[in-house]
């Protein structure tokens, strides 16, 4: 049975299942109070005082986990163990965290948070299950969800990257939209990828940003969203907290929640700033969000490349374009308009950087940008003194041009 967990669990449901039905951190629900949009999702605390958590306004449940009963604790390598301290933070990189910063998802607007010593999860639904093909598909991406030479398998992407070194991280601030999908089978999204190995079945990838998917999440909001693989999408690697990999460390940002505000075409621009790093001490990649944000960590027993350092880093949109062979999908990338557009009306990617062996962010040496189908999604790169190293990309897929 091929799933992300087959290298390291035994049994691959089982999370799922959790999730559905037997978490011992929160209170039994009645099928009555889960129909009632203002019902209160009942936690525990770590000592067992009993919390109660509404339900998000986009209808997501957020259950508190203790932080050693999350799946990553699941891994053999793991267990028994407590998640790691803070570790050094890149040279040149401004760490001042402000608590707004944190309030940029939907199931926070009420001053919610879950309590120090846990986690909060987004509880995964029985919705959530039957839109999947099946099990061990449910929270993967397919493969060849990483840019290529080639599109034929539907996914198509407009990215800035950088290639033939040693990296040992990446930053970069994006802008959140909320794109038209157009159906189940499609999503838009906005990430980094941090890269190693070939693009055969030996690839690692660390991913991480912004992303709309009817069909992992069963409706059409932007989402914070995490990724891994060690062997190029196929047995190993799901989103977010689905399966044992990513340590989440932070009990204030629930991973695979909706972000709100987003940009909005012509006036207000929101975006987010991401940081992913290798720890020099002990090796794991860590995510931070905004500015002294600790979001967790991906242990660097997960991959092999990746275990020493990266040679490729991707920033930019991917859509799936499920009927290639045919008319093009209508799927956004982005904010539906193209790179010329400018600001306001494109998307982009700001202040990008990377880290280096001696654990500097430093600029782009020379960021190459690249659009598969550039009258479908297109990207205009540059770089000045306010925004550092930047580009514009997105577009509407079809149009005139884009048949």
């Amino acid at each position: 049975m091929a799933s992300c967990c087959s290298k390291i669990s035994p049994i691959i449901p089982i999370f799922v299942f959790f999730l559905l039905a037997s978490s011992p951190i929160r209170a039994a629900r009645s099928s009555s109070e889960t129909n009632n949009p203002h019902a209160k999702n009942q936690t525990f605390r770590p000592e067992q005082e009993l919390q109660k958590l509404k339900i998000s306004p986009d209808g997501d449940i957020i259950d508190c986990v203790l932080l050693g009963h999350q799946p990553a604790f699941g891994h053999p390598q793991l267990k028994g163990k407590k998640p790691l301290a803070p570790p050094e933070r890149p040279n040149g990189h401004y760490t001042k965290a402000t608590m707004a910063a944190e309030d940029f998802q939907m199931w926070r607007m009420s001053g919610e948070t879950c309590p120090k010593g846990t986690i909060p999860i987004r509880r995964t639904t029985e919705q959530d299950m039957l839109r999947a093909n099946s099990v061990t598909s449910f929270g993967k991406k397919p493969a060849k969800a990483v840019r290529r030479d080639t599109t034929s398998d539907g996914h198509e992407h407009a990215v800035g990257y950088l290639s033939g070194d040693e990296y040992y991280g990446a930053k970069a601030s994006i802008n959140v939209w909320a794109p038209n999908v157009t159906n189940q089978y499609e999503f838009s999204l906005s990430q980094m990828w941090v890269i190693s190995g070939s693009f055969g079945d030996d690839l690692n990838t660390i991913e991480a940003g912004w992303q709309v998917s009817p069909d992992l999440y069963g409706d059409s909001y932007p989402r914070f969203f995490t990724y891994w693989t060690s062997d190029a999408y196929q047995a190993t690697g799901w989103y977010n907290l689905l399966c044992s990999g990513f340590v989440q460390t932070n009990n204030r940002i629930a991973i695979g929640a909706a972000i709100s505000p987003t940009s909005s075409y012509g006036v207000g621009q929101f975006d987010i700033s991401l940081l992913i790093w290798k720890d020099p001490k002990h090796g794991n990649w860590w995510l931070e969000f905004e500015s002294g944000i600790l979001v967790g960590y991906w242990p660097s027993f997960l991959f092999t490349h990746l275990s020493d350092h990266a040679t490729m880093v991707q920033f930019g949109g991917e859509v799936v374009n499920s009927s290639p062979g045919g008319s093009h999908t209508s799927t956004e990338m982005g904010s539906g308009h193209f790179a010329g557009e400018g600001f306001g009306k494109a998307s982009y990617f700001r202040n990008l950087q990377v880290v280096d062996w001696d654990n500097n962010l430093i600029p782009l040496p020379d960021l190459k940008v690249l659009a598969d189908h550039p009258d479908c999604y297109n990207i205009q790169g540059g770089i000045n003194d306010v925004w550092g190293n930047y580009f514009y990309y997105a577009g509407p897929g079809r149009n005139v041009k884009c048949p």
